[in-house]
């Protein structure tokens, strides 16, 4: 009956390692499901929109081919179609029947003037490099803002992601000639077997209880023989002599029989263990989770990207987005500056912090002594409040810290994106004060809103701050708005304010005269909601140095800085010179007792000439 038993139990055993090792071989699933298809049209645009991306679950793979130039990137869908503009795409589309990919061509409807869409030709290229302006420049998505990752080159050929539906994918060459128009997409499959395991390491215990029954039968089998009876002794032979053999040959001997017997022992443990090793990976066990879906493996290729909640506007950006578009303005800064390169400062400054630094480069190139403005440093983040909105333009602030400069004042930044195909553009640049205290923010992930320039829920509206605060330096106590803004740890106004400017005209000879005037700068107000009702403003103020000569004959000196851009050394009529301070300011809601308060500053002269 045992050896009854241990048959059944091999054959059993067998089959159970057999179908075992089969659903891993030549009855495993496939890993993946795949659909391609060949756009075409020719159109220089190709969008794969976010449902088709997650037709099935897991980690999105797109291999595209087809033009000698490659350019995929993805975004929010919103963000793709807004750049489009009025641009024909190749829409793809996802048939789940027959698995394949199909395509039509969409020409959008002109929307120009809605203030989402921009004009065909925008002022700005998407590059941000110097000259990349005008219509070919815009057209080519290589470099835009908008997109949370894209890649070039052979790196475009296989990008793998791991995208919500929000995220659409665009496809391109150079935005002029066709799209590569050979698109494949690739999703995980559950490729688990998860009897596997199981019938492998059941096969495997089987196979070791029919081989202890199996050996079971053998020591009861020759038990139950018994001993037998002796015969007749047989008469016994000469002894011959007894052959010694030599030592090295007995050793081998030796060897070789207890080889044999460790080959016959380990043979089935190997097996056997070969066997319960196989069914160890977690693919070839039952998963009693709640989730059966495949799991995408994180790659570089796989941004933390926000899904929003229906009805909820996402922030403009994200923060490694916004890290990405700060490293390139960085970069993009240390050259202009050390180069003093005008035009390649224009492609991601603008308004008052573009004035003051080109004003700084044209002084720096007759006076080297002159000391460059602070570097924009490609440093981690320690506060960032983006504008929640989806139509344009955009607003961004950040504050940044040089690792590299522990002297360096963190820098607060104001960006705008004017239009989908703009970059994001630096409009104020300022070293915050040394007791700056920023107020609460939202986070990143939620973002803020604008408050308008006329906005009555502040202390003083946004528009009204630059002429307060001038007034103040101009008059110091006497000035209305004396009490709306903190005295206490405002070092600009102990630099350049009422006191400062009083000493400075009583040290000017009798033969010339000095005046002081001020107005709000040419900076539009931009304003950011904070966490209680406040606002974070930033605002540009021009102050007015006017140094005339008093009596027929005499002639003043125009300094090193105003020489520089006013060509002139001395005059014999007087010198005009003009400094800009951007001002950032934290303005609490109204009918609060806390004040004004200034969070930090830039200053330069940007403008200097002889009286008329």
């Amino acid at each position: 009956m045992r050896f009854v038993l241990a048959i059944v139990a091999f054959v059993v055993a067998a089959a159970m390692i057999g179908v075992g090792i089969a659903q891993r071989t030549i009855l495993a699933p496939p890993n993946d499901v795949a659909a391609a298809a060949t756009i075409p049209g020719g159109e220089p645009f190709t969008v794969i929109d976010g449902k088709v991306l997650n037709a099935h679950p897991g980690q999105q793979t797109l291999y595209v081919s087809g033009a000698s130039k490659q350019f995929v990137a993805y975004g929010r869908t919103a963000d793709v179609i807004a750049w489009l503009g009025d641009s024909p795409y190749a829409s793809v589309r996802y048939n789940a029947t027959t698995n394949a990919l199909t395509s039509r061509v969409v020409t959008p409807k002109s929307t120009a003037g809605s203030g989402s869409t921009p004009a065909p030709a925008p002022t700005t290229g998407a590059t941000g490099a110097p000259g990349a302006t005008g219509a070919a420049a815009a057209s080519n998505p290589a470099g835009s803002d908008l997109w949370l990752e894209e890649f070039s080159g052979a790196n475009a050929a296989t990008t793998r992601m791991n995208v919500p539906s929000n995220i659409s994918v665009i496809i391109a060459s150079d935005g002029t000639h066709a799209a590569p128009n050979s698109v494949r997409l690739v999703w995980p499959l559950n490729g688990s077997t998860p009897w596997s395991g199981p019938l492998i390491v059941g096969g495997g215990i089987l196979l070791l209880i029919g081989l202890a029954l199996y050996l079971w039968g053998l020591y009861n089998l020759r038990k139950s023989r018994g001993p037998r009876r002796s015969g007749p002794k047989m008469p016994k032979l000469p002894k011959s002599p007894r052959y010694r053999p030599v030592r090295a040959i007995e050793s081998s001997s030796k060897g070789r029989r207890s080889i044999r017997r460790s080959v016959v022992v380990a043979g089935p443990t190997v097996i056997i263990s070969a066997l319960v090793l196989s069914g160890c990976s977690a693919d070839y066990w039952p998963s009693f989770s709640s989730s059966s879906s495949p799991t995408a493996t994180s790659t570089a290729g796989s941004t933390a990207v926000p899904n929003a909640p229906a009805g909820v506007i996402p922030p403009d950006v994200t923060v490694p987005q916004l890290q990405n578009i700060i490293a390139k303005i960085a970069a993009l800064t240390t050259n202009a500056d050390t180069t003093m390169n005008s035009n390649a400062l224009a492609t991601r400054f603008a308004g008052p912090a573009l004035a003051l630094r080109q004003a700084n480069y044209a002084i720096r190139a007759k006076n080297p002594s002159e000391p460059a403005l602070p570097p924009i440093p490609a440093a981690s983040f320690l506060a960032t409040l983006p504008q929640a909105t989806d139509t344009w333009p955009r607003v961004v602030e950040t504050v940044i810290q040089n690792k590299n400069d522990a002297k360096q004042a963190p820098i607060a930044l104001v960006l705008v994106q004017q239009t989908p195909r703009d970059n994001y553009m630096i409009n104020y640049a300022v070293s915050l004060e040394p007791d700056a205290k920023v107020p609460d923010l939202a986070p990143a992930s939620i973002g803020s809103s604008v408050v308008p320039p006329d906005s009555k829920l502040l202390l003083l509206p946004p528009q009204d701050i630059a002429a307060a605060y001038g007034d103040i330096l101009l008059n110091g106590a006497k000035s209305k708005d004396f009490s709306l803004f903190e005295a206490k740890g405002d070092t600009l106004r102990t630099a350049v304010g009422a006191d400062y400017k009083a000493s400075k005209i009583a040290s000017v000879p009798a033969t010339a005269s000095l005046a002081f005037s001020n107005a709000v700068g040419k900076g539009k107000p931009i304003a950011m909601a904070t966490n209680d009702s406040g606002a974070i403003v930033s605002v540009e103020l021009d102050e007015t140095e006017t140094l005339k000569v008093a009596q027929a004959g005499a002639e003043v000196g125009a300094g090193a800085a105003a020489a520089a851009l006013s060509g002139l050394t001395t005059s014999k009529k007087g010198i005009v010179s003009t400094y800009a301070y951007q001002l950032l300011f934290y303005v609490p809601p109204a009918q609060s007792t806390a004040k004004i308060t200034l969070l930090g500053f830039a200053q330069g002269l940007v403008s200097a000439t002889e009286v008329p």
